[in-house]
């Protein structure tokens, strides 16, 4: 196995897995019991709404990754981008003084560069 497949198959495993997962957590604050958003505590709904549908295009981002297609690049620059301004709108929110949890800062920090280094890396090693 060559260095650029193992490569292609640790983004493909962190896109997919990344995604199930934001899936995952935030179909169970948004659809499950309500226990599971007192436990989320003081979220952002607009944070979560664009978490949760991501967690859908991460997962077509890391199946196109590991297809090899240059429109997963792409896609996992849009993700980049709409998760800064994600970000951006959410630190707006603090600065109103509104509500949040710092595992929200982490999470969307974490998104952030995540996804711009899916984005990097991809665009060097996927074929042009």
């Amino acid at each position: 196995m060559s260095k650029q497949s193992i490569v292609i198959w640790i983004l493909t495993i962190i896109a997919i897995a990344f995604g199930a997962l934001t899936i995952k957590s935030g179909g169970q604050v948004l659809f499950g019991d309500p226990a599971y958003r007192e436990a989320a505590g003081h979220y952002v709904l607009f944070v979560l709404w664009f978490n949760f549908i991501a967690g859908f295009m991460y997962i077509i981002a890391g199946t196109g990754i590991r297809l090899q297609q240059r429109w997963a690049v792409w896609l996992s620059l849009v993700i980049a981008i709409t998760t800064l301004l994600t970000f951006a709108g959410f630190g707006f929110h603090i600065f109103q003084g509104g509500e949040y949890e710092t595992r929200t800062v982490a999470a969307m920090s974490i998104r952030s560069v995540v996804w711009i280094s899916i984005f990097l890396v991809s665009f060097k090693i996927l074929p042009k």
